[in-house]
Protein backbone atom coordinates (compact mmCIF):
# COMPACT_ATOMS: atom_id res chain seq x y z
CA UNK A 1 0.00 0.00 0.00
CA UNK A 2 1.38 3.70 -0.95
CA UNK A 3 -0.37 6.76 0.30
CA UNK A 4 0.39 9.72 -1.26
CA UNK A 5 0.16 13.72 0.15
CA UNK A 6 0.51 16.70 -2.61
CA UNK A 7 1.32 19.68 -1.72
CA UNK A 8 2.64 23.31 -3.20
CA UNK A 9 -0.48 24.35 -5.23
CA UNK A 10 -1.62 27.78 -4.96
CA UNK A 11 -2.92 30.95 -6.87
CA UNK A 12 0.11 32.19 -9.13
CA UNK A 13 0.03 34.99 -12.34
CA UNK A 14 0.36 33.89 -15.78
CA UNK A 15 3.92 33.68 -16.16
CA UNK A 16 4.61 32.39 -12.99
CA UNK A 17 6.40 29.17 -11.68
CA UNK A 18 5.20 26.74 -8.81
CA UNK A 19 6.99 23.88 -7.61
CA UNK A 20 4.46 20.44 -6.69
CA UNK A 21 5.99 18.05 -4.61
CA UNK A 22 4.34 14.34 -3.97
CA UNK A 23 5.41 12.81 -0.22
CA UNK A 24 4.99 8.65 -0.42
CA UNK A 25 4.85 6.10 1.94
CA UNK A 26 6.11 2.86 1.86
CA UNK A 27 9.03 1.39 0.88
CA UNK A 28 8.60 0.44 -2.47
CA UNK A 29 8.82 3.63 -4.00
CA UNK A 30 11.92 3.49 -5.51
CA UNK A 31 9.96 0.99 -7.79
CA UNK A 32 7.30 2.32 -8.62
CA UNK A 33 6.87 4.91 -11.76
CA UNK A 34 5.13 7.41 -10.82
CA UNK A 35 2.91 10.22 -12.70
CA UNK A 36 1.24 13.77 -12.64
CA UNK A 37 -2.30 14.50 -13.81
CA UNK A 38 -4.76 17.40 -13.81
CA UNK A 39 -8.06 17.77 -13.85
CA UNK A 40 -9.73 21.24 -14.88
CA UNK A 41 -13.33 22.34 -13.85
CA UNK A 42 -15.94 19.83 -16.23
CA UNK A 43 -12.90 18.48 -17.96
CA UNK A 44 -11.87 15.04 -17.64
CA UNK A 45 -8.33 14.21 -15.77
CA UNK A 46 -5.54 14.51 -17.91
CA UNK A 47 -2.05 13.45 -18.22
CA UNK A 48 0.88 15.69 -17.51
CA UNK A 49 3.92 14.17 -16.95
CA UNK A 50 5.20 10.93 -16.00
CA UNK A 51 8.38 9.32 -15.01
CA UNK A 52 10.46 5.77 -14.41
CA UNK A 53 11.93 4.19 -11.13
CA UNK A 54 15.09 5.91 -11.09
CA UNK A 55 14.71 9.51 -13.20
CA UNK A 56 16.06 8.34 -16.35
CA UNK A 57 13.04 8.60 -18.48
CA UNK A 58 10.42 11.08 -18.65
CA UNK A 59 7.27 12.24 -20.91
CA UNK A 60 5.32 14.74 -21.20
CA UNK A 61 1.94 16.18 -22.21
CA UNK A 62 2.53 18.21 -25.51
CA UNK A 63 0.19 21.15 -23.31
CA UNK A 64 3.36 21.46 -20.72
CA UNK A 65 6.23 20.18 -23.03
CA UNK A 66 9.66 22.62 -22.51
CA UNK A 67 7.66 24.19 -19.25
CA UNK A 68 7.16 21.38 -16.77
CA UNK A 69 10.05 19.51 -15.39
CA UNK A 70 8.76 16.06 -13.43
CA UNK A 71 12.13 14.60 -11.22
CA UNK A 72 12.33 12.27 -8.02
CA UNK A 73 14.50 12.03 -4.83
CA UNK A 74 13.95 7.99 -4.22
CA UNK A 75 15.89 8.99 -1.02
CA UNK A 76 12.86 11.26 -0.03
CA UNK A 77 10.42 9.53 -1.46
CA UNK A 78 8.92 12.37 -3.19
CA UNK A 79 8.30 13.12 -6.67
CA UNK A 80 8.53 16.82 -8.22
CA UNK A 81 6.52 18.90 -10.54
CA UNK A 82 8.59 22.45 -11.36
CA UNK A 83 6.22 24.28 -13.27
CA UNK A 84 7.41 27.13 -15.59
CA UNK A 85 5.28 29.86 -17.82
CA UNK A 86 2.41 29.18 -16.46
CA UNK A 87 -0.66 30.13 -18.23
CA UNK A 88 -4.21 30.56 -17.06
CA UNK A 89 -5.14 27.14 -18.89
CA UNK A 90 -2.97 25.11 -16.25
CA UNK A 91 -5.64 26.32 -13.79
CA UNK A 92 -6.62 22.72 -12.21
CA UNK A 93 -6.41 20.10 -9.82
CA UNK A 94 -2.83 18.34 -9.59
CA UNK A 95 -3.35 14.72 -8.72
CA UNK A 96 0.17 12.35 -7.94
CA UNK A 97 -0.29 8.78 -9.13
CA UNK A 98 2.03 5.90 -8.46
CA UNK A 99 1.99 2.63 -10.54
CA UNK A 100 3.18 -0.63 -9.52
CA UNK A 101 5.25 -0.87 -12.24
CA UNK A 102 8.65 0.42 -12.88
CA UNK A 103 8.32 1.56 -16.54
CA UNK A 104 6.28 5.27 -17.42
CA UNK A 105 2.75 5.45 -18.33
CA UNK A 106 0.61 7.99 -20.07
CA UNK A 107 -2.76 6.79 -18.60
CA UNK A 108 -4.24 7.00 -15.71
CA UNK A 109 -5.63 3.20 -16.38
CA UNK A 110 -2.14 1.89 -15.23
CA UNK A 111 -1.97 4.15 -11.75
CA UNK A 112 -2.44 2.08 -8.84
CA UNK A 113 -2.70 4.84 -6.45
CA UNK A 114 -3.78 8.38 -5.90
CA UNK A 115 -3.06 11.16 -3.90
CA UNK A 116 -6.00 13.83 -3.05
CA UNK A 117 -4.72 16.40 -5.02
CA UNK A 118 -3.83 19.74 -5.05
CA UNK A 119 -5.56 23.13 -6.46
CA UNK A 120 -3.24 25.29 -8.79
CA UNK A 121 -4.78 28.72 -10.05
CA UNK A 122 -3.39 30.60 -12.55
CA UNK A 123 -4.72 34.05 -12.66
CA UNK A 124 -4.42 36.25 -15.77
Amino acid sequence: QVQLVESGGGLVQAGGSLRLSCAASGRTFSSYAMGWFRQAPGKEREFVSTINWNGDTTYYADSVKGRFTISRDNSKNTVYLQMNSLKPEDTAVYYCAARSLSTIATSDYFYNYWGQGTQVTVSS
